[in-house]
């Protein structure tokens, strides 16, 4: 199953982001990948000139390199979690 690129996806993966405990902002910037993420502070700032499609990208590449804990997640959430790690298997772990 695709990821579908829609505004709908878009505020389930900021929901997921949310409750992970995560600030998203769109902001401007000079970012090589599209995002920067500081982790000690649980922010992540991605380009605000990317259409729902960028964001979304941003966010899945975000995600794969989290390590979740399902338990802080709502039922909703944890399934849509479930799903897009199906999609976006974990990346290489040599960063």
């Amino acid at each position: 199953m695709p990821v579908k690129y829609t505004t709908t996806t878009l505020k389930k993966m900021e929901t997921l982001f949310e409750e992970l405990g995560y600030v998203i902002r769109y902001e401007k910037g000079n970012f090589q990948s599209g995002y920067c993420l500081v982790e000690n502070k649980r922010i992540a700032v991605i380009n605000k000139f990317y259409e729902t499609e960028g964001r979304i990208n941003c966010l899945l590449d975000i995600i794969a390199a989290m390590e979740v804990d399902n338990t802080q997640l709502s039922e909703k959430s944890a399934k849509f979690y479930k799903d897009i790690r199906q999609i976006a298997p974990e990346e290489s772990t040599n960063q």
